[in-house]
């Protein structure tokens, strides 16, 4: 045998060993990349993937539990509710027994309820709304129920301008 049949020999399981191990390694990482793709897709569907967060529905915070009834004394504060000096409405759509709110807010468009709550401190109802959107980075109303006037009366903090006004809100009639 001539030396260059010995060196193409020699050459020959060497350089079809290196590409077993490249085959090897392109199969395994096609496998990886096809088991993390459908993993991926899979949590997706599922609604676990931290990328997919449901956006919530304009104006539409805390939904109501369907079965339980609120508090009597937090059903005087459903309806609508305007403040005359500017025409902004909340509107009370439904309250939990523990006091979360399906709740919104009108100036005169919709803003976004971060948070609505009720609570009751003796016999004094509580109403508490935060408001997080444009122009309203946290502004919130700390209000209390008053039954004689049957109107909400409180403290208004405007976020953006870090000033608090006292305010009310008269019930809007249908």
């Amino acid at each position: 045998m001539s030396q260059s049949q010995k060196k193409e020999q020699s050459v020959r399981p060497v350089a079809v060993g290196r590409r077993r191990y490249r085959l090897a390694g392109i199969v395994i990482t096609v496998a990886v990349v096809a088991a993390v793709g459908f993993w991926w897709s899979k949590g997706r569907q599922a609604g676990t993937s931290p990328a997919v967060v449901p956006e919530p529905a304009a104006n539409a915070v805390n939904q109501p539990a369907p079965a339980a009834a609120p508090k009597p004394a937090f059903e005087k504060l459903t309806g609508r509710w305007q403040r005359p000096d500017g025409g902004y409405i909340i509107e009370v759509r439904s309250i939990e027994p523990g006091g979360r709110m399906n709740a919104a807010y009108f100036n005169p468009r919709p803003i976004n309820v971060a948070k609505a709550e009720a609570s009751q401190h003796g016999g004094t109802v509580n109403f508490f709304i935060e408001l997080r959107d444009t122009n309203y980075p946290g502004s919130t109303y700390n209000l209390t129920y008053d039954p004689a006037d049957d109107c909400l009366k409180g403290i208004y903090f405007q976020a953006a301008m870090g000033q608090t006004f006292d305010v009310y809100f008269m019930r809007l009639r249908p």
